[in-house]
């Protein structure tokens, strides 16, 4: 029987603002306040899927290789910590209408072809530390990062010497807009 694999459609940061944030985070946050995702592991997830068959991972990726979504910028400029799940993140105060029609229909997807979705809203986030369950103080503010979207992934999530990577497997770019006439 071919073996499942937990996966995850998402939005990866940039290599610059991946080591930006990692620096920030690291002068923004006491070295116990909780794991530090890795810098290569910085994304926002619009769905995950789950353990999934390469059967189902092969008709999402169909599916996602056939959507006509606009590429879009967001502010990074806020942040905020879930003490249950002990996740500290870096999120925006109003997201892109793409991003969320984006996140929408890729988890409506998803759930049509099997995949568990939460009855949770859409929150869309960046994990910056995990493990964190005990209260902390966030900084008062965040440095007000501009991310700009020009393409989305199906990624995997290994675990491997007791550590956890994410590797893309496919991505596919979002539809820049047609310059504006003089």
């Amino acid at each position: 029987m071919p073996e499942a694999r937990r996966l995850f459609f998402a939005m990866a940061l940039p290599k610059p603002l991946q080591q930006q944030v990692i620096t920030w985070r690291a002068e923004s946050f006491a070295a116990d306040a909780g794991r530090p995702v890795a810098a290569a592991n910085l994304h926002m997830t619009l769905a995950f899927l789950g353990e999934i068959s390469e059967q189902k991972a092969s008709v999402l990726a169909d599916i996602a290789s056939r959507i006509q979504s606009p590429a879009f910028s967001m502010q990074l400029d806020d942040l905020g910590h879930w003490p249950r799940p002990g996740v500290v993140w870096l999120g925006s105060r109003r997201a892109p209408t793409a991003l969320l029609q984006l996140a929408s229909l890729l988890r409506s997807h998803a759930a049509r072809n099997g995949c568990h979705q939460s009855t949770l809203p859409f929150h869309p986030h960046i994990s910056l530390l995990r493990g964190a369950t005990q209260p902390l103080a966030l900084p008062a503010s965040t440095p007000q990062w501009t991310l700009t979207v020009a393409d989305f992934g199906l990624y995997e999530s290994r675990f491997h010497q007791g550590r956890t990577r994410y590797q893309c497997l496919h991505s596919w770019p979002l539809v820049s807009s047609p310059p504006s006439p003089c």
